[in-house]
Formats: structure tokens, C-alpha cells, sequence
């Protein structure tokens, strides 16, 4: 039980973080919207529109991390089973 916590632990932290950078690597809070720029044709103006796009941030980060931790430490209290010889 020990060794499956551990493993657990260690997966989550490079499954979080190859999410993280793959979305984006995005250094600033959550977002679920992103500001796209766009050109109006006739007028050629430049605005702001918003599409809806899911970048974890560093609080997903730190809350991955946190659960990560908590898993492993908690593997502390397993003790290795004895084995009979």
C-alpha cells in the first residue's frame, strides 16, 4: 500500500505538470476564457472578443502538488509488510 501512494503521488505531479505546460504553461490563475483579438473587415478596427478555452494556472499547480503531498506522506503510515523466512 505503501509503494501504490507513493506511485500515485509521483504520477499526479507529472501527469499535472505535463497538463500545465502542455495547455500553455500559463504563469497567472486559472482561466476558462482566453481574449482573442479581432479585426473588423470593413472597418479594419481592432477588438477584443473571448473564446472559451480551459488554461490551468499556477493555483492548479499548487493544488495538484498539495494532493500530491498529502498522498505520499500518508504513506508514512503503512509500514512494510514482514516477510517470513
Amino acid at each position: 500500500m505503501k509503494r501504490i501512494l507513493q506511485i500515485f503521488a509521483g504520477a499526479a505531479v507529472l501527469i499535472t505538470l505535463g497538463l500545465w505546460l502542455t495547455t500553455g504553461a500559463n504563469r497567472g490563475w486559472t482561466k476558462t476564457e482566453v481574449q482573442v483579438k479581432t479585426l473588423d473587415p470593413v472597418t479594419e478596427i481592432e477588438g477584443i472578443s473571448y473564446r472559451k478555452k480551459f488554461q490551468p494556472g499556477v493555483d492548479f499547480l499548487g493544488a495538484a502538488f498539495g494532493g500530491a503531498t498529502l498522498l505520499a506522506g500518508a504513506s508514512f503510515f503503512f509500514r512494510k509488510p514482514k516477510q517470513n523466512n
